[in-house]
C-alpha cells in the first residue's frame, strides 16, 4: 500500500507533542524529523489552517490544536463501553477512594479511555489518551492474558520489555507464566511495575462474544496492597466488570458460556 509522503510528515509532527512536549519550535521539530526547516513550515501552516496545530503569539511555538479535542470527543462519544462503564468507575472510586480506569488495547500497547481520580489516591502517570505497556501494567496485562496463542504470539514478536522499576517483568518467559495466573485467578496485578509507589489490580470486561474488549482497574498506593484490601478490591472490579460486560451482552444469547 503506497504512503503519501505529505499526509504522512503531517501526521510524524502531531506526533511529536505530548505532556512534556506541549509545545515545539520550528527548529526543534525540523531536527527531530529531519527535514528542511521550509518544508516543515508548509506542513503546519496547512495544519494551522484546519486547526489541527496553533501558534502561540507570545513565543512562536506552535501546540497542538483545539481540533484534535474535537474529533477526540467524537471518538469517545462513540465508545459505548465507556458510557456504560462511567457509572460504575464512579462508584468504586466514591466508595474506595481509589483511582479508576477504562483501558482498550491498541497495537501492542493499552490506550487510557477513562479515568475517575480518587479522592486519596492521585495517579499521576496516567491520563485519558495516554498509552501503556502490557508488560508493566496490570490493564495491559488483562488485555492481552486472554488472547489466544497465535494472537498473543503475534502481540509478543519483536516486543521490547521496557523496564520501569525493579518490579517490571524483563522477559517473555515470566511475561507468560505471569498471563497463565491472571487466567486461573480472573484478575491481575501491578505492584509497582509500572510506576514506583503505585500498585493497581484490573479486571477484563467482555463483549457479546465473550472476547475481552476492556480493562478496568483501580489503582491505590503500594502501601495500601495487602490481602484483604486486595481481596476486597477484586470482588468490586468483578463484580462492575460482570455488569458492565452483561450489559454488553455477554452470557447472552448463543455466545453465553
Amino acid at each position: 500500500m503506497p504512503i503519501i509522503q505529505s499526509i504522512e510528515r503531517a501526521l510524524r509532527i502531531l506526533d511529536l507533542f505530548d505532556e512534556y512536549a506541549t509545545e515545539l519550535k520550528i527548529t526543534d521539530i525540523s531536527m527531530r524529523l529531519n527535514l528542511h526547516k521550509s518544508t516543515v513550515h508548509s506542513l503546519l501552516k496547512t495544519l494551522q489552517k484546519f486547526h489541527y496545530i496553533e501558534q502561540n503569539q507570545e513565543n512562536g511555538k506552535y501546540r497542538l490544536g483545539m481540533k484534535l479535542v474535537e474529533r477526540g470527543n467524537f471518538v469517545l462519544s462513540n465508545l459505548d463501553i465507556r458510557v456504560i462503564a462511567k457509572n460504575y468507575l464512579t462508584e468504586l472510586s466514591m466508595k474506595t477512594g481509589n483511582t479508576t480506569h477504562l483501558v482498550i488495547q491498541d497495537g501492542k500497547e493499552g490506550v487510557y479511555i477513562d479515568k475517575v481520580e480518587g479522592t486519596s489516591a492521585t495517579i499521576l502517570y496516567s491520563r485519558i489518551g495516554r498509552r501503556v505497556p502490557i508488560h508493566s501494567s496490570a490493564v495491559g496485562k488483562t488485555l492481552v492474558a486472554f488472547k489466544s496463542d497465535d494472537e498473543l504470539a503475534q502481540i509478543l514478536e519483536d516486543y521490547e520489555f521496557v523496564v520501569h522499576t525493579p518490579n517490571t517483568i524483563t522477559n517473555q518467559q515470566d511475561f507468560l507464566t505471569e498471563l497463565e495466573k491472571i487466567r486461573e485467578r480472573g484478575y491481575a496485578l501491578d505492584n509497582e511495575e509500572n510506576e514506583p509507589g503505585v500498585a493497581c489490580i484490573a479486571v477484563p470486561i467482555r463483549n457479546h462474544t465473550g472476547k475481552v474488549i476492556a480493562a478496568m482497574s483501580m489503582s491505590q498506593p503500594a502501601t495500601r496492597l495487602h490481602p484483604e484490601a486486595t481481596e476486597s478490591a477484586v470482588a468490586m472490579l468483578k463484580q462492575a466488570a460482570q455488569e458492565i460486560s452483561t450489559k454488553l451482552g455477554y452470557g447472552i444469547g448463543p455466545h453465553a458460556d
